[in-house]
């Protein structure tokens, strides 16, 4: 009997213990969805990390925090020919990153190349392509928040991987497009991958160019395929290198405590692929 007293006085102290940290208002609730037409943060949205623009890709969450997606190269501190994520320079974790539709500044709280760095990576492929950095946003700023690819909507859910030929869609966002935003929507094609599937070569109609870098590509069902990453010269002008942002995710979850951090689906309907002008 004194057994089976301890645990329930133990079961209801545990109970009221929730109750009051849920009345209290320290506990972590769910994220709640902005809707998609006011929402003032989403993927497509500028970011400036230390005066340098990109393009945040994709939405994150861990159930209780929020995260936007851009290139861990948007944190570099090296120069424009230093791209290999395992020796090239970049700004610390903390890093204040500012969001437009925030108000307040997000901060750097992960980056593939410093992950890649502290564990001393050694594959080239992964150097090479792994590039992507999440921002944790300020909590005053998570309700104004939606996963949906502007004009695109979804992402559906996550790719896994991608075959030449397939069809894919894109939003960039660089402030050398002053603000047009019908060049903002890009589609096109898989010519190739790159780096045994780390990185697609991808050619849009109208490619990505300087401060789309972070933007996200989604296939012809709409799913996450990748994050925009390199400008390419060869082999084809105008090309872009889109890595792969389930290979990405990987090994974030293998190398860092962001283990529970996934990808949120929109809550927009994806509108498949358009003609435009």
């Amino acid at each position: 009997m004194v057994r089976r007293t301890t645990r329930r006085v133990a079961w209801l102290t545990a109970a009221l213990g929730v109750a009051v940290t849920a009345l209290s208002g320290t506990a972590s609730a769910a994220p709640q969805w902005a809707p998609a037409a006011t929402a003032a943060v989403h993927p497509g949205v500028q970011t400036y990390t230390n005066g340098g623009q990109c393009t945040a890709n994709f939405v994150y969450s861990d159930g209780s925090h929020v995260y936007l997606g851009q290139a861990a190269h948007c944190a570099s501190t090296g120069n424009s020919n230093q791209t290999n994520g395992c020796d090239t320079p970049s700004l610390p974790l903390g890093t204040p990153v500012t969001v437009t539709g925030a108000s307040r500044p997000g901060k750097l709280v992960y980056s593939s190349w410093l992950t890649m760095q502290a564990q001393h990576e050694k594959n080239p492929d992964t150097c090479a392509y792994n590039d992507l950095a999440l921002i944790q946003l300020d909590p005053a700023d998570t309700g104004k928040v939606n996963p949906s690819i502007p004009f695109w909507g979804g992402p559906t859910a996550l790719a896994a991987g991608a075959a030449k030929g397939g069809k894919v869609v894109s939003y960039g966002n660089s402030k050398l497009r002053a603000g047009i935003s019908l060049l903002s929507p890009k589609q096109g094609q898989i010519l190739d991958e790159q780096g045994g599937g780390w990185s697609h070569t991808v050619l849009t109609v109208t490619p990505g160019i300087p401060g789309d870098s972070g933007s996200a590509f989604l296939d012809s069902s709409g799913r996450a395929l990748g994050i925009l990453s390199t400008l390419n010269i060869l082999p084809t002008t105008g090309s872009n290198g889109v890595g792969d942002v389930a290979r990405e995710l990987d090994y974030m979850h293998t190398h860092s405590q962001f283990r529970d951090v996934e990808l949120v689906p929109g809550t927009e309907k994806f509108r498949g692929t358009i003609n435009l002008p």
